[in-house]
């Protein structure tokens, strides 16, 4: 892990991989609710990054970070998100050869069965990048990205599901469709989908995909 100073309060901590960021931001969320977190103001975490920001010694916190031992994260005090979801997605097929599955119904299977994570979250308000797929069903992006995909797509990324919380451009492998609102101005918090999140996305078209 490597901080550098933001501003006069906060650090931006450089991590290692996208991992040691989610173990990173995890701990940080442990230490803050057991009392032993020293008092900031927001802790953001991205692909790679962690910030946190209101520290009253950037600097000394800094030092301490160095001796902190970070396991990897597991339990979580925020409630599962249950999406559901029909797996009808028009890159379905094209994932499910990527993956080598033997049908479009293994690969809702195969993310059905999965259990997510929100890693951080960005791109929109409310778009959760979740991790929880093992490595070997990482799959590129689109060649060429759609001009408009619609909200409530379910889409797959490098090692990332997303689900769209508003029509938009996007280039990912599109799997499924869900009525979920992600996003709602006058809900309180207004993301469905918060950094640590556990997700689990359920299929409501088990009989429908073949």
């Amino acid at each position: 892990m490597r901080p550098l100073p933001v501003g006069e309060d906060g650090l931006l901590i450089e991590c290692g991989s996208g991992a040691e960021a989610e173990a990173l931001h995890a701990e940080l969320l442990r230490r803050r609710a057991a009392g032993t977190l020293p008092a900031v103001r927001e802790i953001v975490p991205a692909a790679r990054t962690v910030l946190i920001r209101g520290l009253d010694d950037p600097g000394r916190f800094a030092e301490r970070l160095t001796e902190w031992k970070v396991p990897p994260p597991t339990a979580t005090l925020l409630d599962t998100v249950e999406i559901p979801v029909r797996y009808d997605g028009p890159d379905l097929a094209e994932v499910a050869a990527l993956w080598g599955a033997a049908s479009v119904a293994e690969v809702a299977r195969i993310h059905s069965a999965a259990r997510f994570r929100v890693a951080f979250c960005g791109f929109a308000p409310g778009f959760g990048y979740l991790t929880g797929l093992p490595d070997r069903y990482s799959v590129p992006r689109r060649s060429t990205p759609r001009t408009a995909v619609p909200a409530g797509s379910v889409g797959l990324a490098g090692p990332y599901t997303g689900v769209y919380p508003r029509s938009s451009p996007g280039g990912w492998q599109l799997i499924g469709t869900t009525d979920a609102v992600l996003w709602d101005p006058a809900r309180e918090p207004a993301a469905l989908l918060a950094p640590g999140t556990p997700v689990r996305f359920v299929s409501i078209t088990a009989e429908a995909v073949r």
